[in-house]
């Protein structure tokens, strides 16, 4: 169970601030225990999650540790997306909640569009979509673990190739 001021990683929202945690009545005469839920990079959003459901996925987020742990991969990562490395469903990476798997995703589809660029093509809606998607998520995390703005994101991960 999380704690008021909690930050955890919800579904595919990303980055919430557990808000308060109380008993209600969404249904008829079923009173449940719910997480009251701020995302972090939505206005004017809450959302109301069950404390015992596996139905959507939750977890606390990374912490500043992990989060310089996984920046330090990115080298070898934008290694494996040059040579094509990865796994052919951009949904399975979504739907694994890891960070690891966004960064994966994220700089797989971003040397694929580089490559694209090269070549005077343009990227596909699919993988625009997908990088989009990784992005908000993967950039939320990791500016709400290092304390950061999401938009400084890609300059630390930018930094890491080049070293």
């Amino acid at each position: 169970m999380f704690n008021k001021g909690d930050r955890i990683f919800y579904g595919q929202t990303g980055v919430c601030t557990v808000e308060d945690i109380s008993e209600k009545a969404l249904t008829k005469n079923h009173k449940r225990l719910y997480y009251t839920l701020k995302p972090l990079y939505q206005q004017n959003n809450i959302i109301y999650a069950p404390v015992e459901s596996e139905k959507v996925f939750m977890r606390e987020i990374i912490s500043v540790d992990e989060a310089k742990k996984l920046i330090q991969t990115v080298p070898d990562i934008y290694e494996k997306a040059l040579n094509g490395e990865g796994k052919p469903d951009y949904q399975e990476y979504i739907d694994s909640h890891s960070c690891e798997e966004l960064l994966e995703l994220a700089v797989m589809i971003y040397s694929k569009k580089q490559a694209a660029k090269r070549m005077k093509k343009k990227t596909g809606f699919i993988d625009e979509k997908y990088l989009k998607r990784a992005e908000e998520l993967l950039f939320g995390e990791l500016a709400a673990a290092l304390n950061i703005t999401p938009a400084k994101v890609p300059e630390i991960l930018f930094a890491a190739i080049k070293k």
